[in-house]
């Protein structure tokens, strides 16, 4: 995946203008990067008042739905336990690639009606991105445990003979059932010492049955077999074995419990495989919805910056670039001196804001240096995104596409 910068610069005569300047400066000449227009609806600005409001409560939801696309999306590689590219696959925005969407960008009038206030926009994806959060813990929350569940039940079924569950390895006919005074004992034995279980296991204690012992499977260090004896026999035989290195493992023989052990891995085995297809296409649905919405906050905060920065009418263009991974650097430079005007431009707006500001903040800030747009974003004002900790004299966000952890 890639990278995004989304950016604005005023209108000069007409935006096609802003637009031409920008791709001599950056993709023409030297291949800085590769533009494309962004395009932002007419939308309602409302009051300065809530526009500054809003730029603080818009950086706070563009956090939240990009944490909520990205856990989306990584669930989605967590269940499908799959390679890089094949999640990749299903990470799509209304059916394609996230880079083609961005690249392509239309704002979807039916979800975010423009009529709206910008307030109401971002109060709609604000109720739907934490719907998607919601349903996402309750669905992980159930598939999970019964993941888990299975998870453990198999876990039983695999690793040494020391540890694993014997119940899908030993038959009825490995054992002496429904005697009153013999018993079978189940014995690992290390594949070393094989000759010497043969010659004495039925030394090992008084009352151990000639012959009685088999081996009835292995694995690449141990043996597991059966051995029968004198029930009275069954503590003192435990306590010589362990002394000559055979583990004695503690298993009775209870058909109805394996075959309780074995339905229940299938149910849970049929349970998970219902279970996956529904959840992977819930995780597709929402992930493109909150791809979208996450999209559609960057670009509300490009519009309520651009607004608050170039003042108005209303007249910026945004431009979506792609940058050359190795001349990153040299964007930024060539950016920076293409729009190192507006430096004093945003200086006016923040005299405008601060005139605007109740009078206490006035006071408080009274004694600082406004004259430097710089000065402003070393400082901390409530509702102004000058206060980022990124400043650049053009409005500025990063969308990047890189969103899952493969370990």
């Amino acid at each position: 995946m890639t990278e995004f910068w989304l950016i604005s610069a005023p209108g000069e005569k007409t935006c096609q203008q802003t637009w031409d300047k920008l791709n001599v400066a950056t993709s023409r000449s030297n291949n800085l990067s590769t533009n494309f227009k962004f395009s932002i609806p007419d939308l309602k600005v409302g009051t300065l008042d809530v526009l500054v409001g809003l730029s603080d409560e818009l950086a706070k939801l563009d956090s939240f739905v990009e944490s909520v696309v990205k856990k989306v999306a990584q669930y989605m590689a967590d269940v499908l336990e799959d390679s890089r590219d094949k999640v990749q696959e299903n990470l799509l925005a209304s059916g394609v690639d996230l880079v083609t969407y961005i690249t392509r960008f239309q704002w979807d009038m039916a979800k975010y009606p423009i009529k709206q206030s910008l307030k109401n926009i971002s109060e709609i994806i604000t109720k739907q991105v934490s719907q998607i959060d919601n349903d996402l813990k309750a669905r992980a929350s159930a598939y999970n445990n019964l993941k888990g569940n299975l998870q453990n039940l198999e876990r039983k079924n695999v690793g040494s003979l020391m540890t694993r569950s014997l119940a899908d390895i030993v038959k009825k006919e490995d054992f002496v059932m429904d005697s009153e005074y013999l018993t079978t004992l189940l014995v690992v034995v290390p594949k070393v010492n094989y000759v010497e279980w043969e010659k004495t296991y039925e030394t090992l204690a008084d009352m151990v049955v000639p012959r009685s012992s088999k081996l009835i499977c292995e694995d690449t260090d141990c043996g597991l077999y059966n051995v029968t004896l004198f029930r009275k026999a069954v503590d003192d035989f435990r306590l010589k074995a362990r002394e000559n290195k055979f583990i004695v493992r503690d298993f009775q023989y209870n058909e109805e419990e394996l075959k309780a052990d074995k339905e229940e891995m299938n149910r849970l085995s049929t349970d998970k495989k219902k279970q996956f297809g529904p959840l992977v296409r819930w995780l597709k649905v929402n992930f493109s919805e909150a791809f979208i919405a996450w999209i559609h906050v960057k670009a509300l905060r490009v519009f309520v910056e651009s607004v608050l920065r170039y003042g108005l009418p209303v007249n910026f263009q945004a431009m979506l670039l792609q940058p050359n991974k190795k001349m990153m650097k040299k964007l930024r430079e060539v950016l920076n001196d293409l729009y190192k005007h507006l430096d004093s431009s945003a200086a006016a707006i923040i005299d405008i804001f601060l005139e605007q500001m109740p009078e206490d903040i006035q006071l408080l800030l009274a004694d600082e240096d406004f004259t430097d747009p710089r000065r402003v974003a070393a400082m901390d004002i409530p509702g102004l995104s000058l206060s980022q900790q990124e400043y650049y004299p053009y409005v500025y966000y990063k969308i990047d596409c890189n969103l899952l952890e493969f370990k």
